[in-house]
C-alpha cells in the first residue's frame, strides 16, 4: 500500500514525441496529482508517458515522429524508454522501472481501455482477469509432478513397511540356513573320513591296478554328478525365466488388446483441421490488427495527436469559406469535430460511438479467435494422444517380438539342457555299474560284510549329494543375506522418505490453495471496498454490489473439470423498501465505471501490486459526477504512493486544493 515513510517521495517525468506531446517535463510529489484540462490537451498522452517509463507497452508515438523518449526519475534512480517506429509497429528499448508490466497494466494503469475496468462494463470473465497473472498451467503441472512423487514415496514407504514385517522371518530363515549348512558340513566331513578309511582299507587289501581304476572311476563319477547338478540348476533357472516371460507376454497381449487399432487413428485429418483453424485464426488476427490501427488512429485524432492533419483540414476549410476564424472555432468546439475523412463538422459523440462499435467488433473477433485457439489446443491434445497411443502400440509390439524371440531361445536352451541331463543320467548309471563291478573285484568278500556298512561307491554318492546340497544352501544363504542387507539399507532411508513426503504434502497444500486463496481474497477485497465506496458515494437505490464465488463445470481440451466462477450481483431497493436483484446492464454508466474501478482495486490489493510499482494512473472518469470523483480519488489515495488522475477542469475543481495540479502539458 502507500508508503508509510515520513519523507516525501519525488518523481520527475520527461517525455518527447509520446502521444500528442512534443516535449514536456512534469515534477510531482507523492500523493494525488491532478492532470487538469479539456479534451485533446494531452492528458492521456502524459499518462501514456508515465506507463512507458514504468514499463507498459501501450504508449504511442506522435503521428509525425519516428522516435520518442521517456525518462522517469524516482528515488535517485533514472529509468528510460525509447520508442521507435518500425513499419506498422513500434519497437521499445531502454531500462524501464518494471521488467514485467503485466500486473501494473491489469491493476495499476486504470485508463479507459484497462482490462479490469472493461471486464465489469462488458460482462467479461472476472475470475480470468484476477487469475491472469497466475500461471495456472504451471501450478497444475507442478501439482501433477508432486502428486506423482508423493504416490511413489507412499508406495515405497508401504513397501518398506511390508519389508520390515518380512525381516524377522528372513532373519529366522538365515539362522535356519546357517544351522543346516553347519549340519551338512559336519555330515560331509564324516562321509569324507569314511571314504578315506574305506580307500585306505581297500588299498591295504589290494594294491593292484583294480584299486587305482576304481578310484579313477569314482573321481569321474563325482565329476559327472557335479555336472548333472549344474545342469539341473540351469534347468530350474530356465523354467523360472520362461514362466516370467510367458506371464509378461500375456500381460502385453492384454494391453495391446485394449489399445485402439493404429489404422483408426487418423492423425492426418487432425493435422488438416489444425491447419485450417490456424489459417482462420491468422485471418482474424489480421482483422484485429487492422481494427486496432483504425481505433488507435481515430482516438489519436480526437486527442489531437496528428497536428499536421488537423492543420491541413483547418486550411482547406478556411480556403473554402474564407473565414479561418470560424473554422478554428468549429474545430475547437467541444461538442463537434471536423471529420478527417470528409472535412465536414460532425458530432464528437457520433465518432466516439463509431469507435465504440469498432471496439466491440474487435472484442467479438478476439473472442472468436479465443474459441478457435481453444479448439486448436484441444486438437493438439488429441494429436498428442494419437502419437502417444501409436508409440505405446509400437513399444508393445517391439517388446512382444523381443519376448517371443527370447522365449524361443530359452525353450531351445531348455531342450538342450534336458538332453544333457538325460545323457548325464545315463552316463552316471553306466559309471555306477562299472564302479560297482570294480568295487566287487577289489573286495570279493564285501557281500559277506555287515549289510549296514556302506560301500565306497555309496559313500562317494552321499558325498556328492552333500556337496550339492551344501552349495545350494550357501547360495540360499547369500541370497537371503543380500535381501536382509537391502531391506536394512532401505529402512535406513525411511526417515528421509517420510520427511520428504511431509514436505510434498505441505507444498501441495500451498499450491492447491494458492488459486483458491487468490480468488477468495479478491472476492473479499472487492466486496469490502465496494460496500465502503457505495456508502461514501451515496448512490441511490443501490443496496449492494457484490461478487459470489460459484462452482461450475467447464471444458478444458477434451476434459470437463470443476472450476469456480465470479458471479456479480447487484441488489437494488424500491421506493417501498423492497429489494430485488438487478443486472450489470441496468447500472448507470457512472455506477458501472465505479464498479470496474473497485474491481481493479481488488486485483491491485490481492496481487500486492503496490509492492511492484508505486504509481496508480486514472483516466476517463467523466461518467462519474465531480463530487463522487473527488471522493473516489481520496479513497484510492490510501493504497498507492503516487496517484495521477486525468480530469476535466470542472471535475478537477472538486479535488481538494492541497493536492498537486498539472495544467500545462
Amino acid at each position: 500500500m502507500a508508503t508509510q515513510e515520513t519523507v516525501t517521495r519525488e518523481a520527475q517525468l520527461w517525455a518527447r514525441n509520446i502521444g500528442g506531446i512534443d516535449e514536456t517535463t512534469v515534477e510531482l510529489d507523492d500523493g494525488i496529482t491532478v492532470l487538469a484540462g479539456r479534451n485533446a490537451t494531452n492528458r492521456t498522452s502524459l499518462l501514456q508517458a508515465f506507463m512507458a517509463g514504468l514499463g507498459g507497452e501501450s504508449a504511442s508515438l506522435k503521428a509525425d515522429a519516428e522516435e520518442g523518449e521517456v525518462e522517469l526519475e524516482l528515488d535517485d534512480d533514472t529509468y528510460t524508454r525509447t520508442l521507435r517506429r518500425a513499419g506498422n509497429s513500434i519497437v521499445t528499448e531502454g531500462d524501464p522501472y518494471l521488467e514485467d508490466p503485466e500486473l501494473a497494466e491489469l491493476f495499476a494503469f486504470l485508463l479507459e481501455s484497462n482490462p479490469a475496468r472493461r471486464a465489469v462494463t462488458t460482462g467479461a470473465d472476472l475470475r480470468e482477469i484476477i487469475l491472469r497473472p497466475v500461471d495456472t498451467d504451471e501450478i497444475e503441472a507442478e501439482i501433477s509432478r508432486l502428486t506423482a512423487e508423493k504416490e511413489q514415496l507412499s508406495d515405497e514407504l508401504d513397501r518398506l513397511e511390508s519389508l520390515k514385517g518380512d525381516l524377522p522371518e528372513l532373519e529366522r530363515q538365515r539362522t535356519s540356513i546357517e544351522d543346516q549348512i553347519e549340519d551338512k558340513r559336519a555330515e560331509l566331513e564324516e562321509v569324507k573320513t569314511a571314504i578315506e578309511e574305506a580307500e585306505a582299507e581297500a588299498s591295504e587289501q589290494d594294491s593292484d591296478d583294480t584299486s587305482e581304476e576304481l578310484e579313477a572311476k569314482l573321481t569321474e563319477l563325482r565329476e559327472q554328478r557335479s555336472e548333472l547338478e549344474d545342469v539341473r540348476f540351469d534347468l530350474e533357472t530356465e523354467r523360472e525365466s520362461l514362466a516370467a516371460l510367458r506371464t509378461e507376454r500375456e500381460e502385453l497381449e492384454a494391453e495391446r488388446e485394449e489399445l485402439p487399432e493404429t489404422e483408426s487413428l487418423n492423425r492426418e485429418a487432425v493435422d488438416d483441421e489444425i491447419d485450417r483453424l490456424q489459417q482462420q485464426s491468422q485471418s482474424i488476427d489480421s482483422v484485429v490488427s487492422q481494427l486496432q490501427s483504425i481505433v488507435q488512429f481515430n482516438e489519436e485524432m480526437l486527442e489531437g495527436s496528428h497536428p499536421e492533419i488537423k492543420a491541413l483540414l483547418a486550411g482547406e476549410e478556411g480556403d473554402a469559406s474564407g473565414d479561418g476564424a470560424v473554422t478554428d472555432q468549429l474545430i475547437a468546439d467541444e461538442e463537434t469535430v471536423q471529420c478527417w475523412t470528409c472535412g465536414s463538422q460532425v458530432q464528437r459523440g457520433e465518432i466516439e460511438g463509431t469507435i465504440d462499435r469498432l471496439r466491440s467488433l474487435q472484442e467479438e473477433k478476439l473472442s472468436e479467435r479465443d474459441d478457435l485457439d481453444e479448439r486448436i489446443e484441444s486438437l493438439r491434445d488429441e494429436r498428442r494422444e494419437i502419437d502417444q497411443t501409436k508409440r505405446k502400440y509400437e513399444r508393445v509390439e517391439e517388446r512382444l517380438a523381443d519376448i517371443t524371440s527370447e522365449i524361443e531361445r530359452r525353450e531351445a536352451r531348455l531342450e538342450e539342457l534336458t538332453e544333457d541331463r538325460e545323457t548325464l543320467e545315463t552316463e552316471i548309471d553306466t559309471l555306477e555299474d562299472e564302479a560297482a563291478e570294480l568295487e566287487a573285484e577289489a573286495d570279493p568278500e564285501s557281500d559277506d560284510d555287515d549289510d549296514d556298512e556302506e560301500s565306497l561307491l555309496d559313500l562317494n554318492r552321499r558325498a556328492n549329494e552333500l556337496e550339492f546340497s551344501l552349495g545350494r544352501l550357501e547360495r540360499d544363504l547369500e541370497t537371503t543375506t543380500e535381501e536382509i542387507e537391502d531391506i536394512e539399507a532401505a529402512l535406513d532411508e525411511q526417515g528421509d522418505l517420510e520427511t520428504r513426503r511431509e514436505e510434498i504434502r505441505d507444498e501441495l497444500e500451498e499450491l492447491r490453495t494458492r488459486i483458491d486463496r487468490i480468488e477468495r481474497e479478491a472476492v473479499e477485497s472487492f466486496n469490502e471496498h465496494m460496500d465502503a465506496v457505495l456508502e461514501v458515494l451515496e448512490y441511490e437505490n443501490i443496496d449492494r454490489i457484490w461478487i459470489e464465488r460459484i462452482g461450475q463445470t467447464v471444458r478444458e481440451g477434451r476434459r470437463k473439470v470443476e472450476q469456480t466462477a465470479f458471479d456479480l450481483h447487484i441488489v437494488r431497493s424500491t421506493a417501498d423498501g423492497s429489494t430485488y436483484e438487478d443486472t450489470i446492464n441496468h447500472l448507470s454508466e457512472s455506477e458501472r465505471e465505479v464498479t470496474g474501478l473497485i474491481f481493479a482495486l481488488a486485483g491491485y490489493l490481492v496481487h500486492e501490486v503496490y509492492e511492484e510499482v508505486p504509481f496508480m494512473l486514472l483516466d476517463s472518469l467523466e461518467a462519474v459526477d465531480s463530487d463522487r470523483i473527488a471522493d473516489l480519488v481520496e479513497y484510492f489515495r490510501e493504497y498507492t504512493d503516487f496517484l495521477v488522475v486525468a480530469l476535466l477542469p470542472e471535475d478537477a475543481s472538486a479535488i481538494d486544493d492541497s493536492h498537486e495540479r498539472v495544467r500545462s502539458i
